[in-house]
C-alpha cells in the first residue's frame, strides 16, 4: 500500500512537471525539460561570462533582445568563473552536435553549454523564457536539453518581384534568428528585377533593376492589364550584400543567393540581349526558326526589350552560347565572392522552350552535343554551371525541375511541385530540401474566405496545414531519408510589396514552421503548440513591432445542461488579448460586446437560423484582426 501511494505521488509529481514544461512559451519547443522549482531573478548587476569571441558575439545579441524587453543590458566578461550570481557560457560541444545545447537555471544562475551554434541557440531560449518586464525579470528555475531534427531549416525571401530594405531584410533575419532557423535563402534576380551590384556588368542595376510599372489587383483581374504607373526597383550594392552576409551569420545563419538560369531572365536581357538565344539584327533579338505548339499556335521568337511588370512565366531565356556561360561564370564568380555558402541556388525552374525552338543557335548545339530535345537541352546548361560551380569548391541546388532531361551529378533539389521531385531524387542518391506549395508557400492566403484577407496569389495555407507538415516522406526508405536535408517555407512577393505585408504573411506560420524543422513528427503537438506556446509567442512579436497575422481565436461552443442553451467559450490566440462580439449578425468591432466569459446563446425560433458569433481579437498593442464567424450549432 505504502510502496502503491508512493508510486501515485511520483507519477502525480511526474505529469504536474509535464504539464508545466508543456506550457512554456519556447519555440521551437525543446526536446527535453525538467522543470524545478520556483524562478531565478535576473538583474542588471548580473554578468554573462563569455570567454570566447563567438560567445560575447552571441551575448550582444541577446543583450540586445534584453534591453527591448526589459530597458537594460548586463554586462559580459571575458572569463568563465565569478563569485555570484552570474550567466555562464561554456562553449564545446554538446552530444557531439554543432546546434545542441544545454540551458540549466538554478537558484546560483544560468549555465548554458553548445558549440557555437548551441550557446547562440541557448540564449534564445533563454529570451523566450523571461517573464515580466522593467527592473523584474524572472527566470523558471528548470533544465533543458536539445538539439534540432533537422539541419536544413530554412525561409526563402523573393526580393526581385518587389524590393525591400536593408534594413527589412535584417529584421527577418533577427526574427529566423529567435526562432531557430539557420539558413536564408535570398531569391536576387528574376523577371521583374535583379537586385545585386555585379561590378563586371553595370547595367544590370541601371536597366535590370528597375521596372517602370506594375500591374494592380491580381493576375485575371483586369484584362488586358492596369498598370499603377509607379516606377519600381532598387538593388543592394556588394557592400551591402556583404554586410548582410556578416549580420546572418552573427546570428547563425548561412544565406544561400540564387541566381536564376536558364529562365526568369527577362530582367537579364533586358540589358544584355546578347546573352540570348538569337543573334541581334538592327537592334532587334529575333529568333530564325518557324515553330508552333500542339495548338498550331507560333511559338515565342523574340527577347523583349523591357523589364515586365507583370508576374507569371516568362519566355525570356538565356542561351546555350559562349557568351552566356561567359557572363554567368563572371557574375558567379563575383556572387562566390561575397557569399561564403556551401551552396548556390541557380534556379532552373518554370523555363519554357520557345526560344530555344526557334534558335539556330539553340538547335546547333542539340545537334552537336547529341540531345535529343530542349529538355536534355536544359540538363546539358545546368551541368555546365555545376561544373564551374564544384570547380570552384561550392555545390549547386535548384528548384525540382532540375531533374527534367537529366540531374546534374552532384545537384541538390529543391522539391517545390509537391513531394514528387524531392522522393525522386533522393530514391537516386541526391540531397534534397522539402519545400511543397501544398504546405510550405507562404504567399498564400490564410483563410478559406479569400474577401476577408489581404490580396495573395491564390491558394488556402491555414497554421494547421503548415504544422502538420513532416519532412520524411513515407515513400522513403530509411537510407533514403537520410538525403532530406531538412525543410524551407518560400515567401514569394508579387502580391507582397510593403514590410506590413511581409510579416503578415510570414507570421505566425513561420512560428509552425519552426517546429516543423526542428522536432521529429513524433514530438509534434498541434494543440500544445497553439494553447502553449503561440500566445506569448505573438505577443512577443508585436512587443517588437512585428505586423503579424491575428489568428483566429478557439471558440469552443457546449450545452448547458442547466437551461438547455448553447453556452460559448471563446479564448483568444495572443496573449493579455480582448475578444469583441457579436451574436444580433452584426459586424463586430471594438463597439461590441467585450468578452468576459462564456456566453448563453441566443435560441432562434422555429424555423430561424441558427444565430453566428462575429468576433474580433484586439491585441495589447490595440490591433484588431480580421472579423471572424462561426455559427452557434
Amino acid at each position: 500500500m505504502k510502496r502503491q501511494l508512493l508510486l501515485s505521488i511520483s507519477l502525480f509529481l511526474l505529469l504536474g512537471n509535464l504539464v508545466i514544461a508543456q506550457s512554456l512559451s519556447i519555440v521551437p519547443q525543446p526536446k527535453s525539460v525538467r522543470m524545478g522549482e520556483g524562478h531565478w531573478t535576473l538583474d542588471p548587476g548580473t554578468p554573462i561570462l563569455a570567454a570566447t569571441a563567438d560567445a560575447r558575439k552571441s551575448a550582444a545579441i541577446f543583450n540586445a533582445l534584453l534591453e527591448k524587453k526589459a530597458g537594460f543590458q548586463l554586462n559580459i566578461l571575458h572569463q568563465s568563473s565569478h563569485e555570484g550570481a552570474a550567466i555562464l557560457l561554456e562553449e564545446g560541444l554538446v552530444d557531439g552536435q554543432e546546434e545542441a545545447y544545454r540551458l540549466r537555471v538554478h537558484e546560483g544562475g544560468i549555465h548554458i553549454e553548445g558549440a557555437g551554434k548551441g550557446l547562440f541557440y541557448g540564449l534564445q531560449s533563454l529570451f523566450q523564457l523571461l517573464e515580466g518586464r522593467g527592473a523584474t525579470i524572472a527566470v523558471p528555475q528548470l533544465e533543458i536539453s536539445d538539439a534540432p531534427e533537422f539541419g536544413y531549416r530554412g525561409i526563402m525571401l523573393d526580393v526581385s518581384r518587389h524590393f525591400f530594405s536593408t534594413s527589412q531584410v535584417k529584421k527577418i533575419l533577427d526574427l529566423m534568428a529567435q526562432l531557430k532557423f539557420n539558413t536564408m535563402h535570398w531569391h536576387l534576380t528574376d523577371d521583374q528585377g535583379w537586385r545585386l551590384e555585379i561590378k563586371k556588368y553595370p547595367k544590370l542595376t541601371e536597366v535590370g533593376a528597375w521596372r517602370d510599372s506594375t500591374i494592380i489587383g491580381q493576375y485575371y483581374d483586369f484584362q488586358p492589364f492596369i498598370y499603377d504607373g509607379e516606377p519600381h526597383g532598387g538593388f543592394y550594392t556588394q557592400e551591402e550584400a556583404r554586410d548582410i552576409v556578416r549580420y546572418a551569420a552573427d546570428r547563425k545563419i548561412t544565406i544561400i543567393p540564387e541566381i536564376e538560369l536558364p529562365g526568369h531572365s527577362s530582367a537579364v536581357l533586358a540589358a544584355y540581349p546578347e546573352f540570348g538565344s538569337f543573334e541581334i539584327r538592327d537592334g532587334v533579338a529575333r529568333g530564325t526558326i518557324e515553330a508552333v505548339n500542339d495548338k498550331g499556335e507560333p511559338l515565342n521568337n523574340e527577347i523583349s526589350k523591357q523589364v515586365p511588370g507583370y508576374w507569371g512565366v516568362h519566355y525570356n531565356i538565356y542561351g546555350p552560347t559562349p557568351a552566356a556561360f561567359g557572363f554567368l561564370e563572371d557574375v558567379l564568380t563575383e556572387v562566390m565572392d561575397i557569399f561564403p555558402s556551401e551552396y548556390i541556388h541557380i534556379g532552373g525552374d518554370e523555363v519554357p522552350k520557345d526560344q530555344w525552338k526557334t534558335s539556330a543557335i539553340a538547335q546547333k548545339v542539340i545537334k552537336k552535343e547529341k540531345l535529343a530535345d530542349e529538355h536534355e537541352l536544359q540538363s546539358y546548361f545546368i551541368r555546365r554551371i555545376e561544373q564551374f560551380l564544384n570547380k570552384n569548391g561550392r555545390k549547386l541546388i535548384g528548384w525540382d525541375e532540375i531533374l527534367e532531361g537529366g540531374l546534374a551529378p552532384n545537384a541538390t533539389v529543391m522539391s517545390w511541385r509537391g513531394e514528387k521531385g524531392g522522393i525522386a531524387a533522393a530514391k537516386m542518391g541526391h540531397d534534397v530540401v522539402m519545400t511543397p506549395n501544398s504546405h510550405l508557400y507562404f504567399d498564400h492566403y490564410q483563410a478559406e474566405d479569400k474577401t476577408t484577407e489581404p490580396l495573395a496569389i491564390g491558394g488556402f495555407l491555414p497554421l494547421e496545414k503548415v504544422y502538420s507538415y513532416s519532412p520524411i516522406p513515407e515513400a522513403l526508405s530509411q537510407e533514403e531519408a537520410r538525403h532530406v536535408l531538412g525543410v524551407q517555407a518560400n515567401l514569394w512577393t508579387e502580391y507582397i510589396p510593403t514590410n506590413q505585408k511581409m510579416e503578415y504573411f510570414l507570421f505566425p506560420r513561420a512560428l509552425a514552421l519552426a517546429e516543423v524543422a526542428w522536432k521529429s513528427k513524433a514530438e509534434k503537438d498541434y494543440s500544445s503548440f497553439i494553447e502553449n506556446r503561440l500566445p506569448a509567442s505573438l505577443l512577443s512579436l508585436e512587443e517588437q513591432d512585428v505586423f503579424f497575422r491575428i489568428p483566429e481565436a478557439q471558440v469552443n461552443i457546449q450545452r448547458d445542461g442547466a437551461s438547455g442553451r448553447r453556452l460559448i467559450h471563446i479564448r483568444p490566440l495572443v496573449a493579455g488579448a480582448k475578444v469583441y462580439y457579436t451574436l444580433d449578425g452584426h459586424r463586430a468591432s471594438q463597439t461590441s460586446s467585450l468578452y468576459r466569459g462564456p456566453v448563453e446563446a441566443p435560441i432562434p425560433g422555429k424555423d430561424q437560423e441558427a444565430p453566428v458569433l462575429r468576433y474580433v481579437t484586439v491585441t495589447p498593442g490595440g490591433r484588431s484582426s480580421q472579423e471572424f464567424q462561426v455559427t452557434v450549432d
